[in-house]
């Protein structure tokens, strides 16, 4: 059996403290110590339906409010991920989900292509999940997609209630990174005819 694809980062800043690792080859195993209590909860579902063990501790400056923590946490999801991949040789590359959750339906498409770029075709009703300012979603998910070099699209088709629109994301992410990053017997080298990715 090919050994686990995992990757592990600290980052220290004047604004935030994070530590966090990865394993894609997972079960879906958690252990996060996160200030924020909604992006907690996202990342818990981000790993339990990905099939990603994620360990996460992350603390900020969450009395000025939760901008740096969440953008600090997508970097670093995005940079263990690019790392785990490793050449990403024998992976599928690409990878879709269309999820529904409840009244909400969003579509999500991946492409480890080491072409970064997201495309956010989502409006959020309300601009709080409790405490957390859902602006920082988008955040959360730009910086993801420009760090592991992904092009990341998020596409929602309907939705009313803003926590399942979010957790649907979070939960079709998940799905679609999964497709992405299978090792599929029948790619030989990188899934590319340009020989790199």
């Amino acid at each position: 059996m090919s050994e686990a694809r995992t990757a592990a980062i600290e980052r220290k800043t004047r604004e935030t403290d994070i530590d966090l690792n990865i394993n894609l080859d997972g079960t879906g195993k958690v252990d996060l110590d996160v200030q924020v209590p909604f992006l907690a909860h996202m990342l818990e579902l981000f790993a339990k339906h990905g099939f990603f063990d994620l360990n996460v501790k992350g603390y900020g400056d969450i009395e000025v409010d939760d901008h740096h923590l969440t953008e600090d946490i997508g970097i670093c999801l995005g940079q263990t991920i690019r790392q785990a991949l490793g050449d990403k040789s024998g992976i599928k590359r690409y990878g879709s989900m269309t999820l529904p959750m409840d009244e909400t339906l969003v579509t999500v498409a991946v492409d480890l292509s080491d072409r970064p770029h997201l495309e956010w075709r989502a409006e959020l009703p309300k601009a709080k999940v409790g405490t957390f300012d859902t602006e920082n979603v988008h955040e959360f998910f730009w910086k993801l997609a420009l760090e592991a070099r992904m092009n990341l699209h998020i596409v929602v088709h309907h939705g009313e209630n803003t926590h399942h629109i979010i957790e649907a994301m979070f939960k079709a992410f998940a799905r679609a990174l999964d497709e992405a990053t299978l090792k599929d017997p029948r790619v030989q080298g990188v899934p590319s005819t340009k020989g790199s990715l």
